[in-house]
């Protein structure tokens, strides 16, 4: 392997990264889930490992934890569920509201651009037009992408209590692939990864409650309707880095739109959302989460933008995990320190090039 010219070397790694990519596009259906087991499993570890100190048969230790997980995920769809029919409630108003603000919209177009209402109105017939052409193939995508919903959900926790169940047979297979010499360095690498995992998966359940409180509290304070929904909207959507904070403030946006017509409660949600988005990336998630793995923001927002093409929203979660065991392969291994590198946020004062 170390006769391989070094332009060789990478012409196959790049084809190996190629070949995976092609295969998780492929049968994301599959491998989704799989991963997400995966990730879940490692946080949901520690309160395994607990139910067995206190002598809980091995079944039941496993199937607690997977209970656990899952009476919190039907809590927060629960009250996310109750908060959009709070705001159907107010569909007369919200019609009246989004009415004259779609006319204050037009009123400035014909004043700034000198488009006329009927011009404007031509516009929005043909796209609506364009949009009804499309509609079938929208429904039949949203139809796939509800089953996929299910079948992934429902695989979810199977694939977990097996994981888990079979965890040392895993690490057999896992040691086996390499010399005793070098089991000290992977057993190393499991532990960070396990911690990592566990400390990124831990840190964003209690990113979504605090968030949910800060926002919506401050929200309500300043009697802002839907103030609840706008902050398990942000929550939610900020569990996606980057790109998900940008989609809620757009969201919290519309909502307060629709619900007010003052143009003030505009400006006191964006005020709200920059001010929780500054503690929560300045103050709170580093002590939470710690620095386990830095990865740096330009792979990152690359990372989700990629995971989502490949596999959707699953695949944008899924990114910065996925990347942070990526580095912690990397950095343990001679020949791709360099993928490590590049993956990291450890940025050098000085250039590295000698003139």
């Amino acid at each position: 392997m170390k006769d391989i010219p070094v332009t060789v070397k990478r012409s196959i790694e790049l084809m190996g990264m190629f070949l995976i990519g092609s295969i998780i596009v492929a049968c994301d259906t599959i491998i989704m889930p799989l991963l997400m087991a995966f990730f879940f499993s490692l946080m949901l570890m520690p309160v395994f490992r607990f139910f067995r100190k206190i002598h809980i048969p091995e079944v039941i230790a496993i199937f607690l934890p997977i209970l656990i997980l899952a009476i919190i995920t039907g809590l927060v769809i629960w009250v996310f569920s109750s908060q959009v029919g709070l705001l159907l409630d107010d569909f007369p108003q919200i019609t009246q509201n989004v009415t004259r603000h779609l006319d204050n919209l037009s009123t400035w177009i014909s004043s700034s651009f000198g488009f006329s209402p009927t011009e404007q109105l031509n516009f929005i017939n043909e796209q609506s037009k364009k949009l009804f052409s499309s509609a079938g193939s929208v429904l039949r995508g949203a139809a796939g992408s509800l089953s996929g919903f299910i079948i992934f959900f429902g695989l979810l926790p199977i694939y977990i209590y097996l994981i888990m169940m079979y965890r040392n047979l895993f690490l057999k297979f896992i040691l086996m692939w390499f010399d005793k010499k070098d089991h000290e360095n992977v057993e190393e690498g499991i532990r960070q990864t396990e911690t990592m995992v566990k400390s990124y998966l831990i840190g964003l359940l209690i990113q979504i409650t605090y968030i949910i409180i800060l926002l919506g509290g401050c929200l309500m304070l300043f009697g802002i309707k839907n103030a609840l929904l706008i902050g398990i909207l942000f929550a939610l959507l900020n569990l996606i880095p980057y790109l998900g904070a940008f989609i809620g403030n757009i969201l919290g946006v519309l909502i307060t739109l629709a619900s007010s017509e003052n143009i003030v409660d505009i400006l006191i949600v964006l005020g709200a959302i920059t001010v929780v988005q500054f503690l929560d990336n300045n103050i709170l998630m580093p002590r939470i989460v710690g620095s386990q793995v830095k990865i740096n923001p330009l792979t990152s927002i690359v990372g989700i933008i990629v995971g989502g093409a490949m596999a959707g929203i699953s695949g944008m979660f899924l990114a910065m995990p996925i990347l942070s065991v990526l580095k912690i392969v990397f950095d343990r291994s001679a020949d791709y320190k360099q993928w490590g590198i590049l993956l990291g946020d450890d940025r050098p004062t000085k250039s590295p090039m000698k003139i």
